[in-house]
């Protein structure tokens, strides 16, 4: 009887944990769900025989080290900060370890170490990462294996609202954490094209967009992520003159989006005074220039030169940030309030699907000819729990722990999933699940 240790029962535990109860009986799996809400656990487990939910605090060594003792394998969908402490202890005590998020460089620093005790430390196999490794290394080792040499590669990735609950003028809705919506994009994006190294600093940014029409779904635009340089060695395309990751937006958004870039609304680095007190009308008039008599509207469109009855214009009004609502937040950052805001104005209906839309654009020669292959995915979620989001983030993930248990994965060591062993049994599965690329 295999047991597997879930930490974090969040939003994207749902289909993970279906997943693992679902098969726990044919595979013989014992599961544990622990969180530091004990209602939140048991509601994810329900009365399932194979589960067992617990209240657990990470920070606890006693517990963590008994709990993990306990266990073949750990799930950890805690916050990313607490990865490193689940890892070094899954290591102390030989137990393999399955995340979906981005691999630290205090857990990459671990490599030799779980390679020598045998141990696999499986990184980013949810959506973002994961199934965008997974499903680019499965094209690219097409590719190269027909003799193509690769010359550019591009890759948009969005979570968004389903178009036919796509009922707000923003055509967005929150579908993950709304606070690293609000902070996307901070910080210098780094690409390449054409052989040329360009650098994006965030007050440009939102500026700077490009268009793609992806199968039935229609144009969305897309925005450059941080770092997409250190991709080239993670796909093995050291030498390639055009790498570029974004993020995807319906068009529109990113121009509105850029007016509180500007403004400095998304700045998480200080308080503002008496922010309790405060109406979405005066933080916004907080930015503008001071001058009695004349309309915070009319101060916004000078100082960002927009015209007054432009779209934009309208988005804002259509939020709420000329109201006199009181924001109600004590020592607030500006990103608090702009959040606060937003989760009133962006929250998902009861009703409402999400969907997940992923683009893939290989450029490569071959036999001397120049040639482009475009992979593309959309996938909506089933309801307002079983969310494109948190599906596509469980889902590849529970699939990982299954490899591992069932001795389909085997090469020790901290690992992302860009090797052939892990990305094609995960994308074979997937596809029966409705996750699908279309290549054009």
């Amino acid at each position: 009887m295999k047991k597997i240790l879930i930490l974090g029962a969040g939003l994207s535990t749902t289909s993970l944990i279906d997943y693992l109860l679902e098969n726990s009986e044919k595979h013989e799996w014992k599961i544990t769900v622990g969180d530091c809400v004990l209602e939140t656990a048991q509601k994810k487990v329900g009365n399932h025989k194979n589960g067992r939910a617990i209240e657990f605090n990470v920070k606890d060594e006693k517990q963590r080290r008994a709990e993990v003792t306990k266990a073949d394998l750990v799930v950890s969908m805690l916050p990313a900060s607490m990865h490193p402490i689940v890892a070094r202890c899954c290591l102390s005590l030989k137990k393999h370890m399955v995340t979906a998020s981005y691999v630290s460089p205090e857990i990459k620093a671990y490599h030799k170490e779980a390679k020598e005790k045998g141990i696999i430390l499986l990184n980013e196999v949810g959506v973002d990462p994961g199934i965008d490794h997974m499903s680019t290394m499965q094209v690219i080792d097409k590719i190269i294996a027909k003799g193509g040499k690769m010359t550019s590669f591009r890759s948009y990735t969005g979570g968004l609202v389903a178009p036919k609950y796509d009922n707000n003028p923003w055509s967005y809705k929150f579908t993950w954490n709304p606070r690293n919506v609000v902070l996307a994009g901070q910080g210098v994006a780094q690409l390449i094209v054409n052989g040329k190294y360009k650098y994006i600093p965030y007050n440009q940014l939102f500026k700077r967009t490009v268009r793609a029409n992806i199968l039935n779904v229609g144009e969305f635009e897309g925005y450059a992520n941080r770092d997409s340089l250190k991709y080239r060695k993670i796909y093995g395309l050291d030498n390639i003159p055009t790498m570029i990751r974004g993020t995807l937006r319906r068009p529109g958004f990113c121009k509105s989006w850029d007016i509180f870039v500007q403004l400095g609304m998304t700045d998480d680095t200080y308080t503002l005074e008496n922010s309790e007190n405060m109406t979405y009308r005066d933080f916004i008039n907080t930015y503008l220039r001071y001058e009695e008599n004349v309309f915070v509207e009319d101060k916004l469109c000078e100082y960002l030169e927009m015209n007054p009855d432009s779209y934009s214009i309208y988005l804002l009004r259509w939020l709420g940030v000329f109201s006199e609502k009181e924001i109600g937040l004590k020592n607030a950052t500006p990103a608090q309030i702009l959040q606060k805001l937003l989760e009133e104005k962006w929250a998902l209906d009861k009703d409402d699907k999400d969907m997940i839309v992923m683009q893939h654009q290989f450029g490569y020669r071959l036999n001397g000819e120049d040639k482009i292959i475009k992979s593309s995915m959309v996938y909506e979620g089933k309801d307002s729990v079983n969310t494109a989001m948190s599906l596509t983030v469980g889902l590849p993930t529970a699939i990982a722990v299954k490899l591992i248990l069932t001795g389909k994965i085997t090469s020790p060591g901290v690992h992302i999933p860009v090797a052939k062993e892990i990305y094609e049994p995960i994308l074979e599965e997937l596809k029966g699940l409705g996750m699908e690329f279309i290549e054009e």
